[in-house]
């Protein structure tokens, strides 16, 4: 029986790496497959895991009264489905696009935004880099006496980038090409590590074929 799921499985992988040669019908099965069993999964996970829990059993234990108001806000979504009372489904809409938006704010100031401006206040200068490097003289520890200062200067570049109170020329413009340029590799970083994630993906499912499930590699 464990065979069998695996090659289900393994036949929904095949199908759904033909889609490099083409769009083919058999990509196209999966896919329905494959966003079928999302779906229906999501709602059974949203269902026992956050309406049960969080709604319907203190609702009707009689503890939480107050959330009568998110059930309600919850069934007029469903009358979107309505010609007449879709006008409803705004009301809920603009609940849970405000709340999200909210806490987007939020989440975006203090883990990113503060985090970020903390991490960048660091002194320019740290003596003991010196000290360490005194100690134990090493390429590394030599290094990591200008790590700050490097850091320094590629940030005050980068921002300077951005300022465009005054004409970038001359030396200026030769800051601004410093900030342009470290952007660049940043945004380079970024997308190796993106590639490299969807590599290792790509090699997981290699593995799930011919290691677990055909059993032709170790």
């Amino acid at each position: 029986m464990e065979f069998f799921w695996l090659s289900i499985a393994g036949l929904c992988t095949i199908a759904i790496l033909s889609f490099l040669y083409s769009d083919n019908p058999l990509y196209k099965v999966a896919e329905h497959f494959f966003v079928g069993i999302a779906a229906g999964y999501v709602v059974c996970a949203e269902f026992y895991n956050v309406f049960l829990p969080n709604l319907w059993r203190p609702l009707t234990s009689g503890t939480d009264y107050w959330l009568i108001i998110p059930l309600i806000l919850g069934i007029a979504l469903f009358t979107r489905f309505s010609d007449n009372l879709g006008w409803i489904s705004r009301w809920p809409m603009s609940v849970i696009i405000g709340t999200y938006a909210g806490l987007a704010v939020i989440g975006f100031a203090s883990g990113d935004m503060v985090l970020q401006v903390q991490a960048s206040l660091i002194p320019v200068f740290e003596p003991v880099t010196v000290s360490k490097f005194s100690g134990q003289p090493s390429l590394l520890n030599f290094l990591q006496i200008f790590r700050n200062p490097l850091f320094t200067l590629g940030l005050i570049s980068v921002l300077f980038y951005f300022f465009f109170s005054i004409e970038q020329k001359g030396a200026l413009k030769h800051v601004a090409t410093t900030g342009t340029t470290l952007l660049m590799i940043g945004f380079g970083a970024g997308y190796g590590y993106t590639v490299m994630t969807r590599i290792a993906l790509l090699f997981d499912r290699f593995y799930f074929l011919f290691v677990e499930w055909l059993k032709v590699a170790a």
